[in-house]
């Protein structure tokens, strides 16, 4: 056996290749060169820190990478500006107190695909600016966002993806799980369109509900946007830094925070997604709403169906 094997055997074993070439007088690039043309061996596991998934503000809060990718999609695609990994950090130590190192922004960027060199060209699904609604009716326009939640005493978060239709206040469709990608929320939506029995209309200037969201790498994405053209969709995104052009549904989870994720500590995943199951269910069918007569979503929105209401209802967003 030669040098170079014993070196592959030993490293199998767990052992540092530097410190065995140093042993060994072997120079380090011939071991590693010999390696990547033999043929391959049981990979060595993995040294070094792994990645936490997460960052920290100034006051010692925990950001999840999600949520910061949402940061950065919203400084590029919401301001339209040509931004580097280096102003982006700036950017997020500004804007949202964060502590980050420009390598881990380098990272996340490459993640979402908008590294400067990978943005030439027009997006596939332009982007479509918010504009003043006259809301008369249900499923005419559903605000859409994402909110996450921690286990207590880890550093592993959970994600509550929520659509809010505006006239009812009802939730159509909502979806919790440990990640929260376009593919979830798509899912979700097709879910919630099914129930409320809408319509792909033919009419190549109708289309079926106006979904408004903000400019999250979910909602920017090519998935969610083939998802809105098949189903006649008509998706617009808010201006970055303008959370009331979504009040709605920001209003829907101040109440989830409030009333739900203030109370419990979640020890556990599964315990999370029964509560939040619970009070989905207790918002829909059971809680009040001032703004509709002391009555819940479903029985305000059943209400509509039966006899409709005048057009003093209506709602300007």
């Amino acid at each position: 056996m030669t040098v170079l094997e014993e070196l592959r055997v030993w490293a199998r074993e767990g052992f540092h290749i530097t410190k065995l070439t140093e042993i060994t007088g072997t120079n380090r690039s011939l071991y590693y060169y010999h390696n990547a043309t033999d043929e391959p061996i049981e990979m060595v596991e993995k040294r070094g820190r792994p990645i936490p998934g997460y960052s920290k503000t100034q006051s010692g809060d925990i950001i999840p990478d999600e949520q910061i990718e949402e940061f950065l999609m919203e400084a590029i695609e919401g301001d339209g500006a040509t931004y580097g990994v280096k102003n982006l950090t700036k950017l997020l130590e500004d804007e949202h107190d964060l502590q980050i190192n420009h390598k881990k922004v380098a990272r996340l960027c490459k993640r979402l695909g908008i590294l400067l060199p990978q943005r030439l060209g027009n997006p596939k699904y332009p982007k479509r600016l918010v504009r003043n609604r006259i809301i008369t009716a249900p499923n005419q326009l559903w605000q859409l966002d994402i909110k996450y939640g921690s286990i207590v005493g880890s550093r592993r978060f959970f994600f509550v993806a929520c659509a809010i239709d505006v006239f009812d206040r009802s939730i159509v469709g909502y979806y919790r799980g440990p990640r929260c990608t376009a593919k979830d929320i798509t899912g979700m939506l097709n879910e919630a369109i099914i129930r409320r029995q809408l319509q792909v209309i033919d009419d190549s200037n109708g289309h079926c509900i106006v979904i408004r969201t903000d400019n999250g790498p979910q909602f920017i994405s090519n998935l969610f946007g083939e998802f809105c053209e098949k189903n006649n969709v008509f998706h617009e995104r808010i201006p970055p830094r303008s959370p009331n052009y979504n009040a709605y549904i920001e209003s829907f989870f101040s109440i989830l925070e409030r009333d739900l994720f203030r109370r419990y500590e979640f020890t556990y995943f599964e315990e999370a997604y029964y509560e939040i199951d619970e009070f989905m269910a207790f918002y829909n069918h059971r809680r009040y709403h001032g703004s509709l007569g002391r009555m819940s979503p479903v029985k305000f929105h059943e209400k509509y169906k039966d006899s409709g209401f005048p057009e003093e209802m209506a709602l300007s967003l």
